[in-house]
């Protein structure tokens, strides 16, 4: 008997994939298997299997070296704040960049993706100089007591600096969609403008605010060039683990930059996990796709 007639009646067959108008599925489907398997799924696995390759305890050891936990603790609080800065500032920078019309909109507007074609070191040196205790803002910042550069506070400036774009351009589409008649409907009905933001405003945009905050951690996690040149690189204080890495491979610590690596990997992989459901949810909660 045919799995199609053992199911019960008015059950269809489970199908592998939705009928399409557009031929090659197949071949598309091969051919986006071997790419993810080539150049992601294989080098993750050969950087898994080598850091196991030092046994249980031995990863375990360089795990837990106060260095490499200083690090670690530097490079993913700092990269979850930057996200959650570049979640709120995206979301106005977007809001005014599509809502408002003034001189020079479409100038800022094209400087928002500055930041993906700028070369990072090109980034870095940029920062430094201008938070440097003799630069343009440094000094004036150092006058008030607030050191920028060389500082946890000179790799968050960085982080915001790379990760922005990336809250910008997920939120504007949808900026752009929101009907403005249910906002004049919510003051009609007499909802404060606060009320109108909680209620009508937030809601469709938080799963794209969300998507922002997500790419913008992905990238901040993993930033080398933007920030070595602004963070001092002091043990213990203003080390990131990109950093460690390096310098545990210039030493031939293979093991030492292995077992960092696959870390920084499983926390980077559990926080995408987390954010992805919260916004799965999200959009269940809200009704927005």
């Amino acid at each position: 008997m045919s799995n199609a007639a053992a199911l019960p009646a008015g059950r269809a067959a489970p199908r592998f994939r939705r009928p399409s108008a557009l031929p090659g599925f197949r071949l598309t489907f091969g051919i986006t298997l071997t790419y993810l398997t080539l150049l992601v799924l294989l080098p993750l696995a050969v950087l898994l299997l080598r850091a196991a390759s030092v046994g249980p305890a031995g990863l375990w050891a360089l795990v837990t070296d106060a260095r490499n936990l200083a690090a670690l603790k530097t490079s993913f609080g700092l990269s979850l704040a930057a996200a959650a800065i570049d979640a709120v500032f995206g979301l106005l920078v977007a809001w005014v960049l599509t809502r408002y019309r003034f001189p020079g909109r479409r100038i800022i507007d094209a400087l928002v993706d500055l930041p993906f074609a700028l070369p990072t070191a090109v980034a870095g040196i940029a920062l430094a100089s201008l938070y440097a205790p003799n630069g343009w803002l440094g000094e004036p910042l150092m006058a008030l007591g607030i050191k920028v550069a060389y500082t946890p506070l000179g790799i968050l400036v960085a982080l915001v600096f790379v990760g922005l774009p990336f809250c910008v351009r997920t939120v504007q589409p949808l900026v752009a969609e929101i009907d403005r008649s249910s906002e004049e409907a919510a003051a009609i009905l007499g909802a404060s403008r606060f009320r109108a933001l909680v209620t009508v405003i937030l809601p469709p945009l938080i799963p794209a605010m969300l998507t922002g905050f997500a790419l913008a951690f992905a990238r901040a996690v993993g930033e080398y060039g933007s920030v070595i040149f602004v963070a001092g690189n002091l043990p213990y204080v203003s080390e990131i683990a990109p950093l460690l890495i390096v310098i545990k491979l210039e030493e031939f610590n293979y093991a030492g930059a292995t077992a960092i690596a696959a870390v920084m990997l499983l926390m980077s992989f559990t926080a995408l996990l987390a954010i992805n459901l919260v916004q799965d949810f999200s959009r269940r909660r809200f009704g927005h796709v």
